[in-house]
Parts: structure tokens; C-alpha cells; sequence
């Protein structure tokens, strides 16, 4: 029971990492409050967990919905910011010195608003709160991606990169308040997200992961559950990779 009564926000709580981190937090005694922008279930996550529609890209519904749990438990020990979003495309597409595509700037500004403001949303409405509580950690789902770069993904790196600034202020600005700050950086995830994916992208994924395997949910979630738990209580303002040993070609 590693987060024995530890009240744990999750954003991004309905699918894929998301909900294996709920499932696994609740296991080690965490109380549990999933946020997604669908509404989900608590089924599985302990009698005192809580699921919240909410869409973190919304300032003012995220701030109600932190200050709704903070007056209900009396306290916000963990924030994992985990929810995010893909909308890959090519800078531009030539042919024939012809412009043919281009990644559109709707699906640049909305991969920013989910995947970065997102998280920046959440953690200043949260830590405040934290502080008052007595410190805190947080976590911030940054991917192997923001770190490498990869093909296509120039609004969903960006993005992943940003969060891993982020991540190396707040450790700096929050550690005085005993608030841990650490981001995770999955490689190739099965989760719905990559389900829609050829086969033929996938197996190539899958093979240029030396461990010979897609990663699951739950490799993840074993990640958060140690940075936030006190066997980690030294460990601030890092970005763990969590790849198989993934390397992205070109």
C-alpha cells in the first residue's frame, strides 16, 4: 500500500495509461479522481474515488473541478498530468516543386491546448493546494519523442519537449514547498491511440524496440506509482524514459 490515503488526481483517467494508472494507484490505497473529457466510470478505482468530465484545454473547468476535490478530501497529495492527444502530420508536403500538404494550424493550436497548456493548467490550479497540504508530487506525461523528435509529429513534439521544460522549472521553483516535479517518457505504448496504426508501422515500431515488444499500460503506470511514492522522495526534475530501449529511425 505504497499510497496509502494519498488523494491523486489523474487526468486523461478513462483509457490506455490513464486508467491502468487509476486501477494500479487504488491497489496501493490511493483515493482516486479521474478526470477525461468524457465522462467514466470509477468501477475498479475503491469506494471513495470520484470521475469528473472535464476538458483541461477549459481554464475555468479545471480550476472548479481541483477546488471541488481539494473541498471534498481535504487535500491534493499527487497530480499525474497524463491526458493528451495526437494529430500527427507532415511541416509540408511536396511534389514536383509543388506544395501538396501541410500539417494545418487548427491541429497544431490543438495538440498545444491539450498536451502542454493542459498540463500547465492543472498543475496552477492544483499546487496551491498542495501547499497548503504540506508539499506533493507531480508528474507530467512527456514522451521518448519530445526527447528524439520523430517524423510527422511536429506539433505532438514540440509539445512532449515543452512539458520536459516544464517539468525542470517547477522542480526548481516548487521544491521549497516539498513538491516533487518528474515527467515520464514513454516509447511505442499499446493503447488506443496506437491501435489505429497499420500493422505495418506497428511491427516496425515494435522493431526498433530492443525488448521486442510494444510497451503496456501498465510499464507505465509502474513508473508513475514509484516517482510518486517516498521510495522516490530524492528524486526531482527528471524525465525517465520508459522505452525498451527505443530507437527512433528516420
Amino acid at each position: 500500500m505504497r499510497l496509502q490515503d494519498k488523494v491523486c488526481l489523474i487526468t486523461g483517467g478513462a483509457a490506455g495509461i490513464g486508467r491502468a494508472t487509476a486501477e494500479l494507484f487504488a491497489q496501493h490505497g490511493a483515493i482516486v479522481v479521474v478526470a477525461d473529457v468524457r465522462q467514466t466510470s470509477t468501477e475498479g478505482l475503491g469506494e471513495y474515488a470520484s470521475a469528473y468530465a472535464v476538458n483541461v484545454t477549459d481554464r475555468q473547468a479545471v480550476q472548479a473541478w481541483v477546488d471541488e476535490v481539494a473541498a471534498k478530501y481535504g487535500r491534493i497529495d499527487i497530480l499525474i498530468n497524463n491526458a493528451g492527444i495526437t494529430r500527427d502530420g507532415q511541416l509540408v508536403k511536396m511534389k514536383d516543386g509543388q506544395l501538396t500538404g501541410q500539417m494545418s494550424e487548427e491541429a497544431f493550436d490543438l495538440v498545444v491546448d491539450v498536451n502542454l497548456k493542459g498540463v500547465f493548467n492543472c498543475t496552477q490550479a492544483a499546487v496551491p493546494h498542495m501547499i497548503n497540504s504540506g508539499g506533493g508530487a507531480i508528474l507530467n506525461a512527456s514522451s521518448v519523442v519530445g526527447l528524439d523528435g520523430n517524423f510527422g509529429q511536429t506539433n505532438y513534439v514540440a509539445t512532449k519537449a515543452g512539458v520536459v521544460g516544464m517539468t525542470k522549472v517547477w522542480a526548481r521553483e516548487l521544491g521549497r514547498y516539498n513538491i516533487r516535479v518528474n515527467a515520464i517518457a514513454p516509447g511505442f505504448i499499446a493503447t488506443d491511440m496506437t491501435a489505429a496504426m497499420p500493422e505495418k508501422v506497428f511491427q516496425g515500431m515494435v522493431g526498433h524496440t530492443p525488448l521486442g515488444r510494444a510497451g503496456q499500460p501498465q510499464d507505465i503506470a509502474q513508473a508513475y506509482i514509484f516517482l510518486t511514492s517516498d521510495e522516490a522522495n530524492f528524486i526531482s526534475g527528471v524525465t525517465l524514459r520508459v522505452d525498451g530501449g527505443l530507437v527512433i529511425g528516420t
